[in-house]
């Protein structure tokens, strides 16, 4: 299964790069209170939140199991991660599938 992950990871590099840059960020802000993130590019042009500030803050909340905290930053994160989740491992067991017939 490890095998299999790291083909998945490999063949999705960028995942692989999104996982770990917000593996790490959110890493060192839980740990040491460092902020490396990405700032909002729409909110620093216009001065207006999007729809998505705060998702990154609601997701460390709830990596923290802060669920109120999370809503409040974000209703959206409780729609998102389950989402994002499902739809990562659906292609996931695809990929897995596909493995297990070539092999």
């Amino acid at each position: 299964m490890i095998y299999i992950l790291l083909k998945y990871l490999k063949y999705h590099w960028i995942y692989s790069l999104i996982l770990g840059y917000f593996g790490i960020a959110i890493g060192l802000y839980l740990f040491t209170d460092i902020h490396i993130l990405v700032p909002c590019l729409w909110k620093a042009v216009s001065g207006y939140d999007c729809p998505g500030c705060g998702l990154t803050t609601a997701l460390i909340a709830l990596l923290r199991l802060e669920f109120r905290e999370a809503w409040l930053e974000n209703p959206l994160i409780y729609m998102l991660v389950p989402l994002l989740t499902s739809l990562i491992l659906r292609d996931f067991a695809t990929f897995w599938r596909k493995e297990l017939v070539e092999e």
